[in-house]
């Protein structure tokens, strides 16, 4: 199966620092791509986010958009833009409960991988010749319905701590894959916290 990348332009940060994204399930070597991220290979300097945490499409593009603002404005609180990114998902100002907690962790299966152009040699052609020889993994749509199908609503509640919101879990017909409203809702909430972390 082909590797499904998007290159995506954030809006109202700079078209020279494009962002690419993949998703993959049943990765089979998280294991390794941890340990290259925590012995500091350069080549494996991505964004790896468990995407059971992951809700929708919005919700990461908020995290990415967080996190590269910082980088443009020279305030981030962690090492590089990738793992501040991780850090950006994270509703409280812990950097080291942000690895642990969204981070790719050796059981990992559904991984969403962020790489930010930020270098000319960084290319869509370049990250996804390297990510299709390097996780082992059924790449799939960055997309709302892909989400939906991975994401771990409990525990996502939990992390941004939105327990007396009502669960999206019900499904309303084949199509949706939980009601529109309750999602919303939660999406907002997480928004919010995203946004407001640390100010």
């Amino acid at each position: 199966m082909a590797l499904k990348l998007e290159t995506i332009g954030i809006p109202h940060l700079p078209d020279s620092l494009p962002v690419h994204v993949a998703l993959f399930r049943n990765v089979q070597n998280s294991a390794f791509l941890r340990q290259q991220l925590l012995a500091g290979n350069a080549e494996f300097e991505y964004a790896l986010i468990d995407a059971s945490l992951v809700l929708s499409r919005a919700h990461a593009l908020a995290a990415i958009f967080r996190a590269m603002n910082d980088y443009m404005n020279n305030r981030l609180k962690s090492h590089n833009v990738h793992s501040e990114i991780v850090f950006s998902f994270n509703p409280t100002n812990n950097i080291a409960e942000s690895f642990r907690k969204l981070g790719i962790a050796d059981s990992t299966k559904d991984l969403l991988v962020v790489k930010v152009s930020v270098t000319p040699e960084i290319t869509h052609d370049s990250v996804a010749a390297h990510l299709e020889s390097s996780v082992e993994g059924t790449s799939v749509s960055f997309d709302d319905l892909t989400l939906s199908e991975i994401s771990d609503i409990n525990k996502i509640k939990k992390l941004y701590k939105l327990g007396a919101l009502p669960s999206p879990t019900a499904k309303s017909d084949a199509s949706q894959p939980y009601p529109d409203d309750a999602k919303r809702r939660l999406e907002q909430s997480m928004l919010g916290a995203i946004a407001l972390r640390g100010s």
